[in-house]
């Protein structure tokens, strides 16, 4: 029996890859902007510096995460929604903000996913 496949073989970026890792990628600057700005506001939030030193790891790391997806590396694909949720559940639980950038970044992952990274599953590693 022929094994068919419906998806490009192409292990090619096209745009639809990049725009996708670019929005992507942007949301996440996002994201540590809100988090540099309570930086800058610690004090007056009383918000604990040890906040901060995790915060931006995860802000790291998911930046990482994006830049492993790039590179089609499987890890990263793991990765970053896993710190995505993190991310969110922080700032919701320490500091009672509900991120829409993290909502909005987590919606373009599962569409990522599903239009860019399925159909390239084969060139992860």
């Amino acid at each position: 029996m022929e094994e068919y496949s419906y998806f490009d073989e192409d292990p090619k970026k096209g745009w639809g890859f990049i725009s996708a890792f670019a929005a992507l990628m942007l949301f996440t600057i996002m994201g540590l902007g809100i988090d540099i700005d309570e930086y800058l506001q610690h004090e007056y939030l009383q918000i604990p510096r040890w906040y901060f030193f995790v915060i931006f790891s995860i802000d790291a790391l998911m930046m990482l995460g994006l830049i492993l997806m790039f590179f089609y590396r499987k890890i990263g694909i793991f990765m970053f929604p896993a710190l995505l949720v993190l991310h969110f559940f922080m700032h919701n639980y320490y500091l009672s903000t509900f991120l829409y950038t993290d909502v909005t970044n987590l919606f373009l992952f599962t569409g990522f996913g599903m239009l860019a990274i399925i159909p390239k599953w084969k060139f992860f590693r």
